[in-house]
């Protein structure tokens, strides 16, 4: 839908859960200048840095164009002949238990119903797997258990009438940074107090009133404390609590748990246990740090249980909020793209709801057992019961737990095909059949975000000549098994109506679930649809659930759920000193296919880390920058090291971002054990135990090339610049030809090189011209060099003349390392602006340079600088 002014399209971001609202507009070139849409609900016009540089990250670059078989090209006739006879074939030798799907929160709604719909109704397995079983799947699971359906009471207008915001497991300023400038906006008119619940100190802690650095995994710990204290303090709703279950032998659980557990002082529990128990409107966020458990589902519950037994759900400002993180991992969800469920919310297992969505479908078979969990798919891949495997916009052979035996997995199936935008991921290298996807901007449907709320996601630029959507292949995949009129879909509007129409037949079974209000759009009207919060239905359209205290279980009654505290399972191997957390970056988006596009995005962390406590670098002998070896029995990886206090002695943190594409040696998720939650089947990604050690470099190098270049090295990390790439670069042992390692590194004539040696230093720094414009630069030494990385990295393509001195020459600016990615505000930009100008407030650096004043979630970085000035000031 275009803009009243004609000029631009509606669309919705591609990236994490709130689902923000999005302004397309052609350049004329191929590209997309995006900008937020003030109209849309979850955004208000507001966008984050990754949303901001969406325009930087499209383009042909990388595309996958044409299918391959084999690793060669092959036309989609034959491609897709080749996908659905391996598929048919498996089913007839081995029954269907032998296929399997893997499917992700990139897909729209359509594409993911059309999947679910042909594993489940048509090939008759339940082996359907989402990669959102790797961030929600405990929420899906406690709200099960607790509600009756998966249901999301509350709406992001809760997070600006709460008058206490909890964030839990979630740091919402990176991770969710347009709603953590709502919370942000209350606190400023209304006095919202924020508390933050994390082993961290992270940008949420920015504005926080109270930080609690809980134990890793403690979490019912302190949630059943909490709920023992409401009982102790009276403050039970007996007219709520009328239509609850449980609640008797909840309450003996929470009194139970010992709050030591939770390594937390008196002072900071009494303080939390205040705040809350003397808030009424209270929401409390929870995402990743909570689900990624193997106790996460009960975690889920533990704080379903204090607002269930309080009364403080479904009412303006209160209830409990999961914040997702793929912007359709609720459109999954309700298509029931896990393999424990089925379509709008219905259970996989109890029979009515089978036979409901079987005559819907006029489906051949149904699975009545649960497929395969993401974790045990990939194992039953390796060993040979699943015979044929489609994994569609997902990288698994990285972000999966065990990532490396992952990774031999897929390799050792029978038959892999693989759908996405790119050839070059971890994944699809292992593909025997790679199917060009159609990208963001590029295709249409529809995706749900984390408040209910569904929004259109529209084509603003052609896709690619024989790149087609999602929705397309896997219909034409059931067209060719068999099932010709079951698939005979010519538009995504053709599969949400019957989507929405099926969701009416649901509802009469008692499900939440129900857009049937919407199953009768015309083409027009689907084109035109305007985000709209489900329901959407004759009854009721938006709105809060569970205020009235009904719910979806069979009795109508609400469950409180007892759970007890237990530690983290992943954390079994005592020998190892090291508690490893997971997670993800302000600027990065899960393995980089779409951000590693960007320059700008690419200048803030460019390298993978380990954070570790100052203590433990003491201890273990390690400075600033060093790089780092950290191992456990599942694998290894080397990363730099980042001495902070933001982690606590015996914690260490890393990113999961970085592939075999970006830094070969820091894809951390081989050290992730597969441990899963015993209900949601969920992975611990934040438990692991690991033991830590300098990487005995022999070596340390940094490069700048206008071309991609060929690293081999044993830890290399490579990033885009706006002149082309930087790479830094270690080794074990030193090459004997350090000129030529230069030139095979660039692909470049070595006899075209400026080399300036010091051997007694182990000291090269090697530059390519052609002409007097810089092609490529290499500086070697064999200790960590201080470069100015920033400046170094915008010369490629232009004259530089003194481009081995490593630094910007005198009276020439070097802007330094990223802090503001929206506004591309460097260290040394705002170091100077507080010097010079006598600058005291993030708000006041924000009126100089604008830094901070988009997105916000650089605002504790800009507080961290102050800080430190001041600190250096009052030593001198």
């Amino acid at each position: 839908m275009a803009t009243g002014d004609g000029t631009a399209i509606r669309s919705t971001c591609p990236y994490c859960g709130v689902g923000c609202g999005v302004l397309l507009r052609p350049d004329g070139q191929g590209g997309l200048d995006v900008t937020g849409d003030p109209d849309h609900p979850a955004n208000r016009g507001r966008l984050c840095s990754k949303g901001s540089a969406l325009g930087e990250t499209l383009g042909m670059e990388g595309r996958l164009l044409t299918p391959m078989i084999g690793g060669q090209p092959a036309d989609w006739n034959r491609a897709l002949d080749t996908v659905a006879a391996r598929f048919r074939d498996a089913v007839a030798e081995h029954g269907p238990d032998s296929v399997a799907l893997y499917v992700s929160g990139q897909m729209l709604t359509e594409d993911y119903y059309v999947a679910n719909k042909l594993a489940k109704g048509f090939m008759g397995t339940a082996n359907i797997d989402t990669n959102s079983r790797l961030c929600m799947a405990s929420t899906v699971a406690g709200h099960r258990r607790a509600f009756g359906t998966d249901t999301v009471p509350g709406t992001y207008e809760d997070l600006d009438e709460a008058d206490l915001v909890v964030l839990t497991g979630s740091n919402l300023a990176w991770c969710h940074p347009v709603l953590y400038q709502r919370i942000i906006a209350a606190r400023e008119t209304r006095g919202t107090k924020i508390v933050v619940i994390d082993p961290r100190r992270t940008a949420s802690c920015e504005v926080a009133d109270l930080h609690l650095p809980i134990a890793p995994g403690a979490d019912v710990a302190l949630f059943n404390g909490l709920l023992a204290e409401v009982a102790r303090r009276g403050l039970i709703d007996a007219h709520f609590a009328r239509n609850l279950s449980g609640l008797e032998d909840t309450l003996r659980a929470a009194g139970a748990d010992d709050l030591a557990a939770t390594g937390l002082g008196e002072d900071d529990l009494r303080a939390f246990f205040d705040l809350w128990c003397g808030t009424e409107k209270v929401v409390t966020i929870f995402s990743q740090g909570v689900n990624q458990s193997s106790s996460g589902t009960d975690k889920v519950n533990a704080i379903l249980n204090c607002h269930l037994a309080t009364g403080r759900i479904g009412k303006p400002g209160q209830g409990p909020f999961s914040v997702t993180g793929q912007p359709n991992a609720m459109g999954g969800r309700e298509v029931g793209g896990l393999a424990n469920t089925l379509t709008c919310h219905l259970d996989l297992e109890n029979p009515a709801h089978r036979a409901t969505v079987q005559d819907f479908w006029d489906a051949p078979a149904m699975p009545e057992a649960a497929g395969l969990k993401a974790v045990d798919l990939f194992e039953a891949a390796g060993d040979g019961r699943i015979q044929a495997l489609w994994i569609i916009h997902t990288n698994p052979a990285v972000t999966m737990p065990d990532a490396d035996r992952v990774r031999d997995a897929i390799a050792a199936c029978d038959f892999v095909a693989v759908s996405d935008v790119t050839g070059h991921t971890d994944t699809a290298r292992l593909a025997d059949v790679l199917l060009p996807a159609a990208a963001w901007g590029e295709k249409s449907g529809t995706v749900t975000n984390s408040d209910r709320t569904i929004s259109r996601q529209r084509a603003a630029v052609p896709a690619p000549a024989g790149c087609r959507p999602d929705w397309d292949m896997l219909a034409e995949v059931g067209r060719r098994m068999g099932w010709a009129n079951a698939f005979a879909y010519d538009t995504p509007a053709q599969i949400f109506r019957e989507y929405a129409a099926l969701s009416g037949a649901a509802a009469r079974h008692g499900r939440d679930f129900d857009i049937s209000g919407l199953a009768t759009l015309t083409d027009a009207q689907y084109e035109t649809l305007s985000p709209v919060r489900w329901p959407v239905s004759t009854g009721r359209t938006g709105g809060r659930f569970f205020g009235d205290s009904r719910f979806f279980t069979p009795d109508g009654r609400g469950r409180m759920v007892a759970v007890s505290a237990r530690a983290p399972a992943a954390a079994r191997d005592d020998a190892r000193p090291f508690r490893l957390n997971t997670g993800r970056i302000r600027d990065q988006w899960h393995t980089m296919t779409r951000t590693a596009k960007s320059p700008r995005l690419s200048s803030h962390l460019p390298e993978p880390f380990l954070d570790i406590h100052p203590e433990d670098a003491v201890r273990l002998e390690l400075s600033e920058a060093a790089l780092v070896r950290v191992e456990n029995a599942r694998g290894s990886a080397i990363l730099r090291a980042r001495v902070t206090d933001s982690v606590r002695p015996g914690q260490v943190f890393a990113p999961m971002h970085w592939t075999g594409e970006t830094a070969p040696s820091a894809r951390i998720d081989a050290l992730v054990p597969p441990v899963v939650d015993p209900v949601s089947g969920q992975p611990e990604s934040k438990a692991a135990t690991v033991s830590v050690a300098p990487f005995a470099a022999a070596w340390h190098g940094f490069a700048v090339s206008s071309v991609a270049p060929d690293p081999r090295a044993d830890y290399w990390a490579l990033s885009r610049s706006r002149q082309g790439y930087r790479l830094e670069l270690a080794g074990a042992q030193e090459p004997a030809d350090w000129l030529r390692t230069a030139a095979d590194l660039f692909g470049l004539d070595p006899d075209k090189a400026q080399h300036v040696a010091d051997p007694a230093r182990g000291g090269h720094r090697i530059a390519f011209f052609k002409g007097d414009r810089l092609l490529a630069a290499l500086f070697v030494a064999r200790e960590p060099m201080a470069l100015a990385r920033d400046w170094l990295a915008t010369q490629p393509g232009e004259a530089a003349p003194g481009i081995l001195a490593g630094r910007a020459p005198e009276g020439l600016a070097d802007p330094g390392p990223v802090v503001c990615s929206c506004f591309s505000v460097g260290v040394n930009t705002i170091v100077d602006a507080i010097l010079d100008q006598r600058l005291t407030t993030v708000d006041e650096i924000g009126a100089a340079l604008q830094a901070g004043t988009n997105c916000g979630s650089c605002r504790s970085e800009l507080s961290d600088l102050l800080a430190s000035q001041y600190v250096q000031a009052a030593a001198e």
